[in-house]
C-alpha cells in the first residue's frame, strides 16, 4: 500500500491512514484475503508513532473491513459489507464529518457543499 499523509488534512492520522485503506479496497488495489502491511511498517513508511497505524486497523476492524489473525498480521475481511451495514459505516463517517465540521466552525450546509464539490472533482 503506498500512500502519503496530507498535512493539510484537519482529520486525526490515523482515520487518514483508515480512510487510505478503505480507498484502495474500494479501487480494488487490496482484495479480499489481501494483507495490510505490518504496522510497524507502515509506521516507519509514514513516520508516525506505531500506536496510530494499530488505532486506524483496529478502526477497520470494528467497522468489518478487516480482520486480525493473531501471529498472522491484518487482512481484508472476506465478507464485503451488505447494504445495511454500508448505511450504518456511511452514517458514522458522516457524524465524524459533521462533528469535525462544527469544530472548525462550519455548518451542515458548507460540509454538504463541500462533498458535492469533492464528488464532482473525483475525490477518494
Amino acid at each position: 500500500m503506498d500512500f502519503e499523509l496530507d498535512p493539510a488534512d484537519r482529520r486525526s492520522i490515523f482515520l487518514q491512514i483508515a480512510d487510505a485503506v478503505r480507498a484502495a479496497i474500494a479501487r480494488g488495489d487490496l482484495a479480499t484475503g489481501s494483507p495490510l502491511p505490518p504496522v510497524r511498517a507502515l509506521a516507519a513508511q509514514l513516520g508516525v508513532h506505531p500506536n496510530t497505524v494499530l488505532q486506524a486497523y483496529h478502526e477497520l476492524a470494528l467497522h468489518g473491513t478487516v480482520q486480525s489473525r493473531r501471529g498472522s498480521g491484518t487482512f481484508v475481511r472476506a465478507a464485503p459489507p451488505g447494504d445495511g451495514e454500508r448505511r450504518v459505516m456511511a452514517d458514522e463517517v458522516a457524524d465524524r464529518a459533521l462533528r469535525d465540521a462544527y469544530a472548525h466552525g462550519l455548518t451542515a450546509p458548507d460540509l454538504g457543499a463541500a462533498l458535492d464539490r469533492a464528488a464532482r472533482r473525483g475525490a477518494p
